[in-house]
């Protein structure tokens, strides 16, 4: 029988530990973020009925879609998103939810696009989002989830960047671009990808606005300046729509509101360039940058999409929220090498040189698991030196030796796979409090 050649499919990729244990990480610091605002874990099915993917995020979404037949003859594609589901899951049981409804959820989605540097086709989102509220409170919280989320992750250098649906909407208005929304915003949400002249070629092609309507939308694109110099210029462009104004007027509450709560003023910049391309948005939307690796893209976004829900349920259950990107953040950090370089979870690697104290070794490994040590003990009697090999390749902070001579003397060796030390502790074969101290030490340093 002739080998199949081991591959993964383009656009899809495996995750070896060292990848995998600071996914892991992140993953478990945004659950701790969410939480603490509030927010409570769901799930969903990673299949959804065609008809409640499709048509929900944009053209090019539903290109996008992993659509197929299943095996009852129904049509089903593979959720693209965790926000369409969410809408679908919140129609489906708000009676036994209640409102304000807040829910986090860490899952995999997938899209058939083309791939770039941190982006997959196969990939995760980390979201929160709150359900049922139309006031700006839930928008500003939405900033600050953002902010310490990224704080919790030892980044200080990013900026979020806000805009607002409304005022992109109410010019659209002014310029008699209303119905053609949709193509516009998709338009401008990919000015930083192909510049004003591709902008506005698609404009054009994709809206059928003219050139003075284009060179009015990248007028309001372009914008630039701090805070007050960008509420500034935004008010006469949409001055006289009331869809406008009220855009404008949240945007100043918002950046007033997050300041408040303590967050630098330099670090939530107005851009009216965001326009975030999924059709379903409304009002305030994000996107967070890292300002030493600006090319990698938004790793953090979301927006407010108080209708999307409505196609589900004849009840209004408007929601605002965010996704953190993590596979691209992944890939930031790891190319700005921040990423940990260690292969385990366990910091402790506990060697075993004499087969027949077998139970000894678990004895001591399970004693320090029990005072809160991570311990890994090696599975068979070996050399030394190729156990110790077998610890610096995995990463391991430190290891145990006791052989017959510790054992005899009740000592144990604590050994710093960095420096190289050791310390010498005692051990009776009953309490491990010695060596939990000792292993502590070493890894606070």
């Amino acid at each position: 029988m002739a080998l199949i050649q081991p591959r993964t499919l383009k656009g899809f990729r495996d995750y070896l530990p060292e990848a995998m244990m600071p996914r892991e990480w992140i993953i478990d610091v945004a659950r701790r973020v969410y939480r603490s605002y509030g927010f409570r874990p769901i799930d969903t099915p990673a299949l959804e009925y065609l008809e409640i993917l499709t048509g929900k995020g944009s053209d090019e979404t539903d290109k996008q879609l992993y659509r197929f037949e299943d095996h009852g003859g129904r049509a089903v594609g593979l959720r693209f998103d965790l926000t369409v589901p969410l809408a679908r899951f919140v129609a489906q049981h708000q009676q036994q939810l209640g409102l304000p409804f807040k829910r986090y959820h860490i899952a995999t989605v997938w899209r058939g696009e083309n791939t770039q540097t941190g982006r997959y086709r196969e990939f995760m989102q980390c979201d929160f989002d709150t359900i049922g509220v139309t006031d700006l409170t839930a928008d500003v919280e939405m900033a600050l989830v953002v902010n310490d989320l990224f704080l919790a992750l030892g980044v200080e250098d990013f900026t979020i960047r806000v805009n607002h649906r409304g005022v992109l909407g109410g010019m659209l208005e002014k310029l008699g671009l209303a119905d053609r929304s949709a193509a516009v915003l998709r338009a401008v949400d990919k000015l930083a990808k192909i510049g004003r002249q591709g902008v506005a070629e698609e404009l054009s092609r994709a809206a059928g606005a003219t050139p003075a309507q284009a060179d009015d939308v990248l007028a309001l694109a372009s914008i630039a300046g701090d805070n007050e110099q960008t509420l500034a210029a935004l008010k006469p462009l949409v001055a006289g729509n009331a869809t406008g104004e009220c855009g404008v007027e949240e945007l100043a509450d918002l950046v007033a509101a997050v300041a408040a709560a303590g967050v630098p003023a330099t670090r939530v910049k107005l851009d009216p360039s965001i326009a975030r391309g999924l059709d379903y948005y409304t009002g305030v939307v994000v996107e967070t940058q890292l300002n030493e690796l600006p090319t990698i893209g938004s790793v953090a976004s979301g927006g407010r999409y108080d209708n999307l829900a409505g196609l589900y349920t004849n009840q209004k259950l408007p929601g605002v929220g965010a996704s953190l990107g993590l596979d691209r953040l992944l890939a930031a950090l790891e190319q700005l090498g921040r990423l940990p370089a260690a292969k385990t979870p366990a910091p402790v690697l506990l060697c075993m040189f004499d087969g027949p104290r077998r139970n000894d070794y678990l004895k001591l490994a399970a004693r320090l698991r029990a005072a809160g040590v991570g311990v890994e003990l090696y599975p068979e009697p070996k050399k030394l030196g190729k156990q110790l090999q077998y610890a610096d390749r995995q990463g391991f902070r430190a290891a145990l030796v006791l052989g017959d001579a510790e054992f005899a003397a009740g000592q144990c060796q604590v050994k710093d796979l960095q420096s190289g030390a050791s310390a010498t502790v005692p051990y009776n074969g009953g309490d491990a409090g010695a060596i939990a101290a000792e292993v502590r030490r070493l890894l606070e340093q």
